[in-house]
């Protein structure tokens, strides 16, 4: 019988690399906080796929290396969110991400992968 706590064993945890394929879309939040709300290009073996990314109040100057074409590692967890669009309830898959490094600084890209490991590493 397992007793352990499924809860302290899980992990949401994602790392997308891919190349940012529009520029992003800032929106407003009513609190006062921004959104930046953009789409990566992931290749997956043969084929392409787009993966929705989330990045809360991110700085403007973290914010200018988000540019169509720039190849991004974006560390984040997976979370669907819901809402409402003309009287209908709709849902959204995406990545919201915690850090978000372009792909050409590698010592931050391998501390930012080092530190997630670590972090699952840990009870």
């Amino acid at each position: 019988m397992n007793t352990s706590n499924p809860e302290a064993s899980s992990a949401n945890v994602a790392f997308v690399r891919g190349v940012v394929r529009a520029e992003p879309v800032i929106r407003e939040l009513p609190d006062g906080g921004v959104v930046a709300q953009f789409d990566l290009s992931v290749r997956t073996g043969s084929s392409t796929s787009s993966v929705p990314v989330a990045w809360a109040d991110p700085s403007a100057a973290a914010l200018a290396g988000v540019r169509d074409g720039t190849e991004l590692l974006v560390v984040g967890s997976v979370q669907r969110r819901f809402f409402r669009v003309g009287g209908a309830t709709q849902s959204r898959t995406e990545v919201v991400a915690e850090s978000v490094i372009p792909v050409r600084r590698h010592k931050q890209v391998a501390a930012a992968i080092d530190a997630v490991v670590d972090s699952l590493r840990s009870p």
